[in-house]
């Protein structure tokens, strides 16, 4: 019997899906485990170079299920984020995909933004409801203002309401929106495009780009640098170099 969370790669790229389609993805206590480890399964699999998240039915996820405790055992009132989940901080440095295809509410719409790309279909709708419950949202919170500017990040926190894939576009909470159709289309394409850089390469990148916006400059630069000789020192540095000079396209191997 498929699970709350599918976890599926093809070839390099792993699909990683809500499956509760019948109550629009909401996130409860079983669907909460499967995500994190899912994201973890993603992480440790070094034939695993991007994901893409989506999912099942007509909504992306519509956030937390009110009628189920989705949170993580052992959590109390004055929770320490247990950096488990992508959305509380796990650190995974390949590149992540979101293909929005439909609501993507609170906690939801805190992993969209911990993702590196958004991709909306024209049907998807974004939304923080929190506030209109009389619960204040966080790690949005924490997350929204450096992502889309201020006044956009409390448009969406604190009124509450919905937006559309437009608005999410001009907003620049999403990098482009698509037909429905497409959108599964357009995320394997960029994730393919994805692919052609070497992983290795590719996730220092992602890691000094995350790492160094929290650090004085200098120290941000010397930590690159240390960062590009770990990586420099790979076989695919080696192989990048040699397909270079041989005018070919490399194969790269992750090692």
């Amino acid at each position: 019997m498929p699970g709350t969370v599918l976890y599926e790669r093809d070839g390099h790229v792993a699909t990683i899906t809500y499956n509760r389609p019948e109550a629009l993805n909401a996130i409860n206590g079983e669907l909460r485990e499967d995500l994190n480890a899912a994201w973890v399964r993603f992480r440790d699999d070094e034939d695993a170079w991007v994901a893409i998240v989506t999912g099942a039915g007509r909504a992306f996820s519509a956030g937390a299920d009110l009628r189920s405790n989705a949170r993580p055992q052992g959590a109390t009132h004055w929770e320490t984020p247990s950096m488990t989940s992508l959305e509380s901080g796990l650190e995974v440095w390949k590149p992540v995909i979101a293909a929005v295809n439909g609501y993507c509410l609170g906690f939801a719409l805190t992993l969209a933004a911990s993702c590196d790309f958004v991709i909306a279909s024209e049907r998807a709708e974004f939304g923080f409801p929190e506030v209109r419950i009389g619960v204040p949202t966080i790690q949005g919170a924490v997350r929204m203002p450096k992502m889309v500017g201020w006044q956009n990040a409390m448009e969406l926190l604190l009124l509450g309401e919905r937006i559309d894939a437009k608005r999410a576009l001009e907003m620049g909470l999403c990098r482009q929106v698509v037909p429905h159709e497409r959108l599964m289309e357009e995320a394997r394409a960029l994730a393919a495009r994805l692919c052609k850089s070497a992983p290795l390469a590719v996730r220092a990148t992602k890691e000094v780009a995350w790492r160094g916006q929290d650090m004085p400059f200098v120290e941000a630069i010397r930590f690159g640098e240390t960062m590009r000789r770990v990586a420099s020192a790979t076989d695919d540095a080696r192989e990048g170099m040699a397909a270079a000079r041989e005018r070919r396209d490399p194969e790269w191997r992750a090692t």
